[in-house]
Formats: structure tokens, sequence, C-alpha cells
């Protein structure tokens, strides 16, 4: 699979096997991460593996309601980070944000690669999860990152999210969020 495929081929699905997710697989991925861009070469983020039910489990438990789904994942991914780790930027952005976005977006691609699924998240208790895995006050939890194989049952879903995992969900037209040389100005302009 080359890069376009990868990109083509990714989805946030929702539906899991019991497939367990090897050693190799796991390497395949943190290198992934490892190689990714970020400013200043920081690597900012901060990543917890949690693959065994004595991690799992606590995570599992912060997850928000509609992310029910997710406890049937294989793994789960924490992804943080530390504004002392970040960009020394004279304007403050919070560009560490953007590097951990970089760097999952790659491990995404990569899962999808060894036919996985890395589905990142919003809806979970971040304060929980940090209490859960003992991660220090200073880090901000940025996403969970929920993760296996594709499955079958789909008994977990809500309706909607049923519907959501037959077609990919439809992409806003290039001249909504894109634009060339001025904000708004489309490639038609």
């Amino acid at each position: 699979m080359n890069v376009e495929d990868a990109i083509r081929a990714r989805r946030a699905k929702r539906v899991f096997s019991e497939r367990h997710i090897g050693d190799d697989e796991v390497d395949a991925l943190i290198e992934s991460v490892r190689l990714s861009a970020s400013c200043f070469n920081n690597q900012p983020w901060r990543l917890v593996f949690c693959r065994n039910s004595e991690s799992l489990g606590p995570v599992r438990a912060c997850l928000a309601k509609g992310n029910v789904w997710a406890t049937s994942a294989q793994m789960i991914i924490i992804v943080a980070a530390r504004a002392s780790d970040d960009c020394d930027l004279s304007d403050k952005r919070s560009y560490s944000l953007f590097d951990c976005g970089l760097a999952i977006g790659q491990l995404q691609l990569r899962a999808t690669e060894l036919g996985m699924i890395a589905h990142p998240i919003a809806g979970y208790d971040p304060t929980r999860v940090k209490q859960a895995l003992e991660i220090p006050e200073e880090y901000v939890v940025i996403t969970l990152v929920i993760c296996g194989y594709p499955g079958s049952d789909d008994s977990m879903l809500s309706e909607k999210q049923r519907a959501a995992e037959q077609e990919r969900p439809v992409r806003k037209p290039e001249g909504e969020n894109i634009f060339f040389d001025a904000w708004g100005r489309s490639s038609a302009d």
C-alpha cells in the first residue's frame, strides 16, 4: 500500500475484532510516531500504550457514553504533551498540539497499512485518564487513539454510528475550507 492508498483507505471505524495486536505491529506504530516531523525536533508527544486489562480497564471507565464501542478495542493510546516541551514562539501558540496531530496522522496511516483501525476520540474525561495512568499534572491529555483490527459485531453502536460505518462521511467541497492566494478565494476565482 502506498501513501495515497493509505490516505484513501483510512477510516475512523468503530467495530473491532478480538484479534491481538502483536509487538511487531506496536513497534511499527511507535516508529511511525518517532519519525514524525516536529517544531525544532522537540518531539513533544508522550504516548501511553494501554494493552492489558490493568491499564485498559481504568481508561475504558473514562470514556463518554457515546464511545462505549471503544471498550472492545484491543489497545488505547493516550496522547499527551506539556507546555515546557513546546516550541518557544514569540506569540505563544501551542504548536505542540499541531506536532502531536502530525504524529498521530502518521500513526493512523501506518495502522491503515497494517490493516488496523486507529480512531482518535475527544469523548473522555481527561482528568480521570490522568489519574488512572498517573500522568503528571503538567501534561494535557490531547486525545485517545482507539486501536484494533476491524471486526463485524456492531451491537455496541448506536443506529447513527452503525449508519456511519457503511460509507465515508461526505467531505466539504474545496472552496469551503481550501483557499488560494487569499482567504475565501477558491481555485475558480
